[in-house]
């Protein structure tokens, strides 16, 4: 702003919301003018509906592209001056039970003394028809909540705190949010999914914390270990953690001495928060529930390895015998692995695409029917459960469907299924292992009874878990628990160009890019926006004319980033705007700067319990009710479709999925798959990366970008290195 240039002060109505982001609070709106006319306003605001009315204050710019527009500095919510603007006020989805037809009903009965009436005599808006006592009540309880958030965004502006994470801080803490920020700051990095430490940080100094306390340090310490976690990290050199809390705290300026750190360190490893092991000549630093999953996996899996039945000699070869001749097609190494299976309590079966992993999953289904045992089958997600069901006709759950993870009043969410109820099964196949973290496993291991086997199929060249852990290569890599490689291409497979260039990749190999194969296509392009254009043309027009295709089930963009011209966020916009644009008959609403409409393809990007969907769900928006303010997502389950409804608050949980990353698709197949591939990507072009990606089509696979890039990918056999030791403790032989 023009320092001595006084500010322009103007009232009207809120007319259309042009663009808002929640992360940086940033609007850009038309205001309708008492006089009629309509200005550009942009400035911070909290959300605002259309049909607000506003007081604002702000100096006149002159934008290069978008023209004038006032600059706001201030600004007040009016109450609307006009019925009309009243009905928009109300009907914009603000209160929970009241639409377009309500706000009419409410506004035509008591005119410009309707907020007057809901506010102090909110019983009368009985007298409205439709409006009985239980809707009024309703309507009541969401106007109050509106008011209790409205206070809770303005405390929170003031500290710098975005709108999105200040409705996740609403509600896990209701109308006490002020309170408990108050109280610590530092418990919202750890309650609330998305607060960071430095959010928490930032209102911890401003209200007077002093910069070394020890609340501060340890609050750093937590925070920089559960990040290293999402990382992958199970643990981090003590030398590392020091590090990167100075960093945190405030650089190498401000860099606070390793002895006060180790101080409050060992004040948590005294009241086992954390945990000290040297590895080799490091001192690893666990986070509490990593240290015992890490170390109790290990002995629970030795313990399994080794209390399992072996089946004698003629019983393995009776079961064997009746398996081949009705499969006569089993090869010799499935074979084997069906014989490992009989004599190892924990067995790992690996190999690439066209191997045999799923057959050989059907396989072990049968061998151990006949031996009369009870086999349980899971996978990690949703999506990997669904697969293997159709693939092998036995009914597979996800793993946390499995030990029944649900939630308990007083308990909070936990799993029903652990060592003192454990499952009712003799084998236990699960499929897709390379995505199982370290925590899931422990309690998977917990849930196992004792003489179970446990069989673990997945190809360990595949990314690794979205979760803290490499719990497939440790396994491996340990020595210790018996492993077979399945390595034979079968025919069928070796004629998809899809199979034999995984299999390249994988090798290190530059995949064949020009064979007149109709399921493998390179589309060369080296301009990441031409790139993207390319990637939208072929997703609304040439492939569903190609296959033909459903653009919205049958295809899937991978990418390897978010932030770029062909990455995650900006092509999500595109194909929106291509598949499905905006329409009179198209009900849509906004959340966190995201549109959603109805018939968008979206993602769950948190695990939630209570709903039942996790990470990398994907499905349809199939209902949108403004009046009740909820979405409906109907999400492809293993039984059948399942739709899960979403408050309008609950919204920052889900993302448009046109498009997604690599790591987001781990687990999942689609009948096709676009990936840009660009030198522009460099930081990710990982040979696992472009493995995981060509792996996922079924049916076609259409890489977009530059050989260079491919090159790149190839060559880089840099894999995600984790600070792990569940190898080594299997190594050890970890005491019971």
């Amino acid at each position: 702003m023009q320092e001595g240039i006084p500010l322009e002060r103007i009232e009207g109505t809120l007319e259309k919301i042009r663009f808002y982001s929640e992360e940086s609070s940033y609007l850009v709106g038309v205001l309708r003018c008492r006089d009629n006319n309509t200005i550009t306003i942009v400035g911070n605001f909290p959300p605002m509906q259309e049909g607000e009315t506003l007081a604002i204050k702000g100096q006149w710019q002159v934008h290069p592209r978008y023209g004038r527009q006032l600059a706001v500095e201030d600004w007040e919510r009016l109450l609307p001056a006009t019925e009309e603007g009243l009905k928009r006020y109300l009907s914009s989805g603000l209160i929970k039970g009241i639409g377009p037809v309500t706000a009419d009903k409410i506004v035509d009965h008591f005119g410009l003394d309707t907020l007057e009436i809901m506010e102090h005599d909110p019983d009368r808006l009985q007298e409205v028809e439709g409006i009985g006592f239980r809707k009024a009540a309703d309507i009541l309880k969401s106007y109050r909540q509106y008011q209790d958030v409205q206070n809770v965004l303005v405390f929170l502006q003031g500290y710098g705190i975005g709108v999105s994470q200040a409705m996740r801080l609403y509600r896990r803490y209701g109308s006490n949010t002020i309170e408990q920020v108050r109280e610590n700051p530092y418990r919202m990095a750890e309650d609330v999914f998305g607060i960071g430490f430095k959010t928490a940080d930032k209102i911890a100094l401003k209200l007077g914390l002093p910069e070394d306390a020890p609340e501060r340090i340890r609050a750093s310490i937590s925070y920089t270990l559960s990040r290293a976690a999402e990382q992958g990290h199970v643990y981090l050199p003590r030398e590392t953690l020091f590090e990167q809390i100075n960093g945190l705290l405030g650089g190498a300026e401000q860099n606070l001495n390793d002895a006060y750190l180790d101080q409050e360190l060992r004040e948590m490893v005294k009241h086992k928060k954390l945990y000290c092991e040297q590895i080799g000549d490091i001192e690893a630093v666990y986070y509490a529930p990593f240290y015992q999953a890490e170390k109790n996996s290990a002995r629970l899996l030795l313990h399994l390895s080794r209390m399992a039945k072996s089946y004698s000699p003629l019983e393995t070869s009776q079961a064997l015998g009746a398996v081949k001749h009705d499969n006569p097609h089993l090869t010799e190494e499935q074979l084997q692995v069906l014989d490992e299976a009989m004599h190892n309590g924990v067995l790992v079966v690996t190999g690439g695409p066209g191997t045999g992993k799923t057959t050989t999953i059907k396989a072990l289904l049968s061998t151990f029917r006949l031996l009369r045992q009870k086999v349980l089958l899971a996978a990690p997600t949703g999506r990997a459960a669904k697969r293997v069901t159709e693939a092998t006709g036995q009914e597979a759950s996800t793993i946390h469907r499995l030990l029944e993870y649900n939630f308990t009043e007083g308990e909070g969410f936990n799993f029903k299924r652990n060592e003192d109820n454990p499952v009712d099964a003799g084998v236990v196949i699960v499929d897709e292992a390379s995505m199982v973290d370290l925590l899931l496993m422990y309690n998977l291991l917990k849930a196992l009874p004792a003489g179970c086997r446990l069989v673990m199929v997945g190809d360990v060249d595949q990314l690794p878990a979205v979760g803290a852990g490499n719990v497939l290569r440790d396994l491996i890599f340990s020595g210790e628990i018996q492993c077979f490689r399945l390595g034979y291409i079968f025919r069928q497979a070796r004629e998809s160009m899809i199979v034999v260039n995984a299999h390249r990749v994988n090798q290190g190999e530059m995949p064949y890019l020009n064979v007149k194969k109709k399921d493998f296509f390179f589309m060369h392009e080296e301009d990441p926006e031409q790139a993207a254009e390319l990637v939208v043309q072929l997703c609304r027009e040439r492939l569903p004319n190609y296959g033909p295709y459903d653009p919205l089930l049958d295809l899937q963009v991978l990418t390897p980033m978010r932030k770029t011209a062909a990455g995650v966020d900006r092509l999500n916009v595109m194909l929106q705007q291509a598949l499905n644009p905006p329409a009179i008959d198209l009900i849509e609403t906004m959340s966190r700067g995201n549109i959603f409409r109805l018939g968008d393809k979206v993602m769950q990007v948190r695990n939630n319990y209570q709903k039942e969907v996790f990470n990398g769900d994907i499905g349809l928006v199939t209902a949108i009710d403004k009046e009740a303010s909820e979405m409906v997502v109907t999400f492809r389950d293993v039984i059948m479709d399942r739709p899960v409804v979403y408050d309008f608050t609950e919204l920052d949980e889900l993302v448009l999925s046109y498009a997604v990353s690599v790591h987001k698709s781990q687990g999942s197949e689609y009948p096709v798959i676009v990936m840009p591939v660009l030198t522009q990507h460099y930081m990710l072009l990982q040979r696992n990366l472009l493995y995981t990606g060509i792996t996922r089509a079924k049916k076609l696979a259409v890489l977009v970008g530059s050989k260079k890039a491919l090159a790149i990918a190839v060559r880089n056999t840099r894999a995600e290195d984790r600070y792990t030791f569940l190898d080594g403790r299997l190594k050890m032989g970890e005491a019971d």
